[in-house]
């Protein structure tokens, strides 16, 4: 069988695509992941986390850098500051205060909303790592400290990217074109605080990645001619390099990729293919 193509635009004022993430260090490649491009695909048709993600691991995955924007960094803090004792009506009342003030002290454990001073009066750290205790169900933190967690995000700015993804069922491809333009749940690119620019789908067309990408217009802010493009090869492929980014599995418990191999290329683009539609 013949196979086609789903072209996208990827395209937005941040972008952010994790690669070896871990904790307070939140990376970004400098381009579309496989696995990041696949989860949006996800979304859009409407996966759920826990859900096998066949047949998009099926996908063969391509992506051109028209623009590949500029890497900023952001000094992220979380949970600093001083918040009120909840409920908040403790803070406002004064007779509330003196009347609760001692259950608060009676209960075991650092609990959510307990004052380690025998009064409710003043302030507290927010609290971090809230979760249900497992056998009182109550809200417990892990710990109540004011200090802030300190992160720091990469991401790239003003970039825009043409991200494909080849095979042989046609049909399958133009559900997911229609999926990008009505998704069933919100899309990012990367990231939750990176949502798309504009339309995305830049529809299904006949050929492997390589014949699509040589008949496909720059994208009109295109800061080169020629741009790079990274192109999923076999294994062993003369020039190809690893990358660990193929998802196996995107449950939030175990998630886990495999590693796949690319190929950097100039691909000339040519003009059959417009994004007329899409501006």
């Amino acid at each position: 069988m013949s196979p086609y193509v789903l072209l996208a635009r990827l395209a937005g004022p941040l972008q952010s695509w994790g690669l070896s993430s871990r904790f307070d260090q939140r990376d970004t490649h400098l381009r579309p992941t496989k696995s990041g491009f696949v989860g949006l695909l996800a979304a859009a048709v409407g996966f759920n986390r826990e859900d096998p993600i066949t047949p998009l691991d099926e996908l063969r995955f391509a992506v051109r850098a028209d623009r590949p924007g500029t890497p900023v960094e952001d000094y992220h803090t979380v949970g600093g500051g001083r918040y009120p004792l909840r409920p908040r009506d403790l803070i406002t009342d004064h007779r509330l205060n003196r009347t609760m003030a001692p259950l608060f002290d009676d209960v075991p454990g650092r609990a959510f909303g307990v004052m380690p001073s025998p009064s409710a009066d003043g302030w507290y750290g927010a609290p971090k790592g809230i979760a249900p205790d497992a056998d009182s169900g109550q809200l417990l933190a892990r710990t109540g400290h004011r200090n802030p967690i300190i992160t720091n995000r990469s991401y790239l700015a003003d970039a825009q990217f043409v991200a494909a993804v080849e095979h042989e069922d046609k049909q399958m491809l133009d559900e997911l074109a229609v999926a990008l333009e009505q998704p069933r749940r919100l899309l990012w690119l990367g990231r939750k605080s990176c949502p798309p620019a504009g339309e995305i789908s830049g529809g299904v067309h006949p050929g492997c990645i390589e014949e699509v990408f040589a008949t496909t217009r720059l994208l009109p802010q295109a800061t080169s001619e020629q741009p790079w493009t990274w192109v999923e090869v076999a294994p062993g492929t003369t020039g190809a390099s690893r990358i660990n980014d193929q998802p196996v599995s995107f449950h939030p418990t175990h998630r886990s990729y495999a590693p796949r191999w690319e190929r950097r290329v100039r691909i000339e683009p040519g003009q059959s293919i417009g994004w007329e539609h899409l501006l």
